[in-house]
């Protein structure tokens, strides 16, 4: 796994490199993933939910 890095521009606030961080983040799909590894999920769950969504 890479390491997500920004780099803070000279008389940038922290918010907005905040920001961009956020959005790289999304971009990539970390934060999601990381959503999903938070608990373990049996594989019939993951089944579950998978078939669920394939309905809609």
């Amino acid at each position: 796994m890479e390491v997500t890095e920004v780099r803070i521009k000279k008389g940038e606030a922290i918010d907005r490199a905040l920001r961009r961080l956020k959005k790289k983040l999304d971009k990539e799909g970390t934060l999601k993933e990381l959503r999903n590894r938070r608990h373990y999920e049996k594989p019939s769950e993951i089944k579950r939910r998978n078939k669920k969504q394939r309905k809609r």
